[in-house]
């Protein structure tokens, strides 16, 4: 129950709060090689927080699967592509920064929309091909006493307490488990250190780094995505052993990465986005414009008429999309 309103709670704030992210980003800012990698990591975190019902039934119903295999294998498919593409996206933005600081006369030649774009395009392209094992891998098991679950299969048989297919899918389980670790942590939160790391030296010597935002930022950056990702890597590394470590540790550790999972979804749109002026700005006047049209709708008026205040806010905001 507890992981259920923890699970509806992620929902109703994620599908909200990256709702008013996307509308803010795709709609009311001009198109930037850095407005266009938040537009992608929100829609990673919108992604993510659509599927939830499918798990909040999932855990109401005492782990009991109804939805099929079809779905079984294409939920966990669509997580896993926004979990690759939500890390390499944070990774683009830690080298990208970096890029800006230390290369600054390359990034005025050759930083542009349509080489992100490519970029971005790329990150989907790799982390659907990082996430495609599971339409094959995952599948639907009934227990003895009837109950469906959704689980891996890496032995690809039916044979599921057989020794020589659990031994392949032993094997095959490490081999998932390591590429996902290496290329979805551990190189990723090397390279994101690495970055934020010499853009606080070089701020540091300019004397920038230690008195605002910035650096606060990358630090919360760096921290957010430890805490974040670690607990599910480690989850999973313990599913390698089931027999060996108690049901109590993997338990508390599920309910630890579900915690972590449901906060990275939440609030690292939060984090990355609200630390900046512009884009807050450009948020609060937008939603104050859009509440204002509505009061003119409700009142009668054939069309929206900004005048005074309103018009001078519409020109502010303006302005700073441009």
């Amino acid at each position: 129950m507890a992981a259920a309103v923890l699970l509806f709670t992620t929902f109703l704030v994620g599908v909200v709060g990256n709702g008013l992210y996307l509308w803010v980003l795709g709609l009311k800012m001009r198109m930037t090689v850095t407005t266009l990698w938040f537009l992608h990591l929100v829609s990673c975190y919108l992604l993510f927080t659509l599927l939830i019902p499918f798990f909040i039934v999932y855990v109401l119903l005492g782990f009991h699967w109804v939805f099929g295999t079809v779905m079984c294998k294409f939920l966990n498919t669509c997580i896993s592509l926004g979990m690759f593409t939500s890390v390499f996206l944070l990774t683009l933005i830690s080298l990208d920064r970096y890029t800006l600081s230390h290369h600054p006369i390359w990034c005025r030649h050759h930083r542009n929309v349509p080489r992100a774009r490519k970029l971005v395009v790329g990150v989907w392209l790799a982390s659907f091909s990082l996430s495609a094992p599971y339409l094959a891998f995952r599948e639907t098991r009934v227990l003895d006493g009837g109950r469906i679950i959704c689980v891996n299969n890496y032995a690809l048989s039916r044979d599921w307490n057989g020794a020589e297919p659990q031994e392949l899918g032993r094997r095959v389980h490490l081999a998932i488990f390591m590429v996902r670790f290496l290329l979805g942590f551990l190189l990723p939160f090397c390279t994101i250190v690495g970055c934020y790391s010499r853009v606080g030296l070089k701020m540091k010597e300019k004397k920038l780094a230690w008195a605002g935002k910035p650096f606060k930022v990358m630090v919360a950056a760096v921290v957010s995505f430890f805490l974040g990702w670690l607990p599910y890597h480690l989850y999973q590394s313990l599913n390698l052993y089931k027999k060996e470590v108690p049901e109590s540790v993997t338990g508390t550790l599920l309910v630890i990465y579900t915690f972590t999972s449901c906060f990275n979804a939440c609030f690292t749109p939060v984090l990355y986005l609200f630390v900046g002026e512009k884009f807050w700005q450009v948020f609060r006047m937008s939603l104050l414009t859009l509440v204002k049209a509505a009061f003119v709708d409700d009142l009668g008026s054939s069309a929206p008429k900004y005048s005074g205040r309103q018009g001078s806010e519409v020109e502010n905001t303006k302005q700073e999309m441009a």
